[in-house]
This record gives C-alpha cells, sequence and structure tokens, in this order.
C-alpha cells in the first residue's frame, strides 16, 4: 500500500491510474485517506526530523516561498472563502484545512513552505489560494520544532517579505534576515535622508541559496 502511494505520487497521477500491480486503487487510497487522518503521516515527518537532526543532516539556514496549486474542477461547488477573507485568520469562518480561495487564477489553495538548506521540508501551512505570502512567514516560524530546536539561523526570502514587522520579529529571535530590499522601499528611506536609518543587512552570498524551496516545489 505504501509503495502505491508513493508511486502515485511520483507519477503525479490519478488514484484510478495506480498500476494494478499494488492492488485495488480504491485500497490504496483508503489507505493513504486514514493514515492522513490518523496523523500518521504528520508523525512519520516528525521522525525522519529528529533523525536527520541527530545525524546533523539539516542545514539551519531555512528558505521560504509559496506556491499556488489548483483546485480540480469538482471543487466548483464546495463552499470557498469569500474575497478578503483567511481561514488562517478567520477559523471560526472557515476550518485550518479548508484551504481553498478564488485568486487570480481561479480557485486554488496557496501553499506556504519553510525548508532547510538542501530543500527538506521542515512546516508547511496551506491557505485559501487569495492570501498573501509575507503573513504567514510568523506562523511558519513559530511552528519551527525538530527535536529541541525552535530557531533557524537564518531565513532567506525574497522581496515581498521585506517589512518592518518581520524584520523585527527576526532581529528579536536572533535570526539572521537574508531578504533583499525592494526599491520602493530604498527610495523611501533615501528621501528620509539620516532619519531613514540604515539600509538592512543583507548576505548576497548566503542569498544565491534561496532557490532550494522553488526547487523542491518543482
Amino acid at each position: 500500500m505504501i509503495e502505491g502511494i508513493i508511486y502515485r505520487y511520483c507519477c503525479g497521477i490519478a488514484w484510478r491510474d495506480i498500476s494494478e500491480t499494488f492492488g485495488p486503487w480504491q485500497t490504496v487510497w483508503r489507505w493513504h485517506a486514514r493514515m492522513a487522518c490518523e496523523g500518521t503521516w504528520d508523525l512519520i515527518q516528525t521522525r525522519l526530523h529528529d533523525h536527520a537532526e541527530q545525524a546533523g543532516l539539516l542545514d539551519w539556514n531555512v528558505s521560504v516561498d509559496p506556491t499556488i496549486a489548483r483546485a480540480h474542477q469538482h471543487a466548483t461547488n464546495v463552499t470557498r472563502l469569500k474575497k478578503g477573507l483567511s481561514n488562517y485568520k478567520n477559523l471560526l469562518i472557515e476550518p485550518l484545512d479548508h484551504a481553498v480561495g478564488r485568486s487570480r487564477g481561479g480557485l486554488s489553495t496557496k501553499i506556504h513552505q519553510l525548508v532547510d538548506g538542501q530543500g527538506l521540508p521542515v512546516v508547511t501551512i496551506c491557505t485559501a489560494g487569495q492570501d498573501g505570502d509575507s503573513p504567514l512567514l510568523i506562523p511558519l516560524m513559530e511552528q519551527v520544532k525538530v527535536g529541541r530546536r525552535t530557531r533557524p539561523d537564518a531565513a532567506r526570502g525574497d522581496k515581498a517579505y521585506s517589512l518592518r514587522a518581520i524584520r523585527t520579529y527576526l532581529r528579536k529571535r536572533r535570526i539572521e534576515a537574508v531578504i533583499p530590499e525592494p526599491r520602493d522601499q530604498q527610495g523611501h528611506r533615501k528621501r528620509r535622508g539620516s532619519t531613514g536609518g540604515r539600509p538592512p543587512k543583507f548576505g548576497a552570498e548566503k542569498y544565491r541559496g534561496r532557490n532550494v524551496v522553488e526547487r523542491g516545489y518543482s
């Protein structure tokens, strides 16, 4: 059953297209659904994280980025969030696991992921498709827990995460912010002269490793 589940995800096919070698596709799907509801997959990932940390295999220069997953055509009749609402911020309106919303591309789910320096997933949060990128960085950071470790060494993100609140949060937790400053923020700071403050510290060499999160999605 486990091999059938892995085969399905590696090939990106529909459940009913699974090879008969693994048995009836309904049985494979039932095992997958049951293990998901029981939290077995989450437990497996937790154990693998702990093993990797003990072996010194985790790189704590983490990267963050979201991606969009289009909803299936059968999702057109499900309850979805209205524009401006978020399943992550309005749990009384919509459960956390009902992450279907309408973005520019139609009905979709946004997957926010925090990965280690080698692209191994550490934390994943799903929200409605219209949710922004930057508001989820702090919730992702708050869920980092591998063994006794709860704080990365550095956080790499693109310009969408260049917000004062995010930089303040990372500074308070002694996490290096490897986030480039957008041109509009640079211009605003320079126009204020000496009151604009110094430009934020940015490690260009370390930033080159940010794309591990995008490669992971691919």
